[in-house]
């Protein structure tokens, strides 16, 4: 039976390889979905990106806190990185989505 399942490919993949994997599909996907929605949408998928982040920072605080408690830097650090990408993506998703509501207001003359 597990000599099918090696000839069938089914072998034991390395679990970070399997996770590298689906994030490498993600992007792929992402690029994607992005590219091609038309531009009078690009205001509401920026404000769900920026709800996104907001949960992403919160999980990324309690990554954080859970490493100073327990004394694992790699935690701490990677919470960190991640709060930091997360503040930097919210913020630039606001000042795209006013640019964005910019653009639909009437111009004064």
């Amino acid at each position: 039976m597990s000599a099918m399942l090696i000839l069938a490919g089914g072998g034991a993949v390395s679990p970070i390889v399997f996770q590298l994997t689906i994030f490498i599909l993600a992007i792929f996907v992402g690029y994607y979905v992005v590219w091609s929605v038309t531009p009078a949408l690009h205001t509401p998928l920026m404000a769900v990106t920026n709800a996104i982040s907001s949960v992403i920072i919160v999980g990324a605080l309690i990554a954080v806190a859970a490493g100073s408690q327990s004394g694992s830097n790699m935690s701490t650090w990677t919470g960190v990185a991640a709060a930091a990408l997360c503040a930097v993506n919210i913020f630039g998703g606001f000042l795209v989505t006013q640019r964005m509501l910019a653009m639909y207001k009437k111009k004064s003359k």
